[in-house]
């Protein structure tokens, strides 16, 4: 027998209002939950000597699978480990330094609780997050985080999904204060992030991209602004710093020479120094190529000279940054 398929649109949008009502109210629901056994779970995990192993089945497995990627990410060693695989030889994955988050929101999988001897014979501390208080999980844990939510989202009150939503946030609340406990900083999660464009925006300096050496245009105070007009034409990268012996005294753009040239001034004759702009805005070599990105579009300029303390050491343009792959 073929089901009528519903088409009306107004009924779509209401049913996922609900849904995001129902997955909101859950999760702030969680906030009254954060007491002294959230507490106990992250100084266990931040205590641990060995792994965090995140073991679930199911959608509590799919999860898991997340909250073990994200505390890996930021700086908590952690893999996931399926619950019905352990009980086929993956449990030899644990070692007794480990400490284990077991996930299941009746608190009652099987595949799950069949592991619970081998874990405690391992001496490993297990951390449950489960929506039924009065499960055999929970009695078995050593500390028992809640995530229990008044229904589901599913108008069936089948499929989980206010449940898992929860159960994400929480594991998402465990990584972030670990991290913060951690002092896990930029440079922390570029090592644990190379590849692609997050990767490049973490890991890329500026001295990494910049023209330096004879690649730079460079002029000294005083010489004329034909010269450094050549200078900047011929290095192409759209401004000439002035500079006395490495010192960065000042730069000359193209909008420097229409402001020149707006002010009646006599470009065959008037030296560099005096159109250039004094005090101009530059980035330390060691900076985060995306910081010279966000600075350039900040205040609509394309380019930058990069300096060690006062020094000149390089130049840093747009193209440059594109090129890179950081933008």
């Amino acid at each position: 027998m073929k089901t009528e398929i519903q088409t009306d649109h107004q009924q779509w949008i209401a049913l996922a209002n609900d849904v995001l009502n129902i997955e909101a109210e859950a999760i702030q629901a969680l906030q009254t939950r954060l007491d002294a056994s959230f507490v106990a779970a992250c100084e266990l995990l931040l205590e641990a000597r060995g792994r965090v192993v995140v073991c679930g089945v199911g959608k509590s497995g799919h999860i898991g699978h997340k909250i073990a990627a994200t505390l890996a990410s930021t700086g908590t060693p952690s893999f996931f480990l399926h619950a019905a695989e352990a009980t086929h030889g993956d449990l030899g994955m644990i070692c007794s330094d480990d400490v284990v988050i077991a996930i299941s929101q009746s608190g009652t999988s099987q595949e799950l609780l069949a592991l619970l001897p081998g874990i405690k014979r391992l001496g490993c501390p297990i951390i449950s997050m489960s929506g039924n208080n009065e499960s055999p999980l929970v009695e078995a844990a050593t500390v028992s985080l809640d995530v229990s939510v008044a229904r589901e989202a599913c108008p069936l009150g089948l499929a989980p999904t206010a449940s898992t939503t929860a159960t994400l946030a929480l594991g998402d609340a465990l990584s972030i204060a670990l991290l913060g406990a951690r002092g896990f900083n930029k440079d922390d999660f570029a090592r644990s992030h190379p590849g692609g464009r997050l990767g490049r925006r973490l890991l890329v300096r500026v001295g990494d991209v910049m023209a330096s050496g004879t690649d730079m245009p460079v002029v000294t105070p005083g010489e004329q602004l034909t010269n450094a007009l050549l200078e900047m034409s011929a290095r192409g990268l759209g401004m000439v710093a002035v500079v006395d012996n490495t010192k960065l005294l000042g730069v000359f753009t193209d909008g420097d020479l229409r402001r020149a040239i707006d002010r009646g001034a006599d470009v065959r004759q008037v030296t560099v120094d005096a159109v250039m702009t004094t005090n101009p805005l530059t980035i330390e070599d060691n900076a985060l190529a995306f910081d010279a990105v966000s600075r350039m579009q900040e205040h609509k300029i394309t380019s930058l000279p990069a300096v060690k303390n006062t020094q000149l050491v390089g130049v840093v343009t747009m193209h440059q940054l594109l090129q890179s792959g950081v933008v």
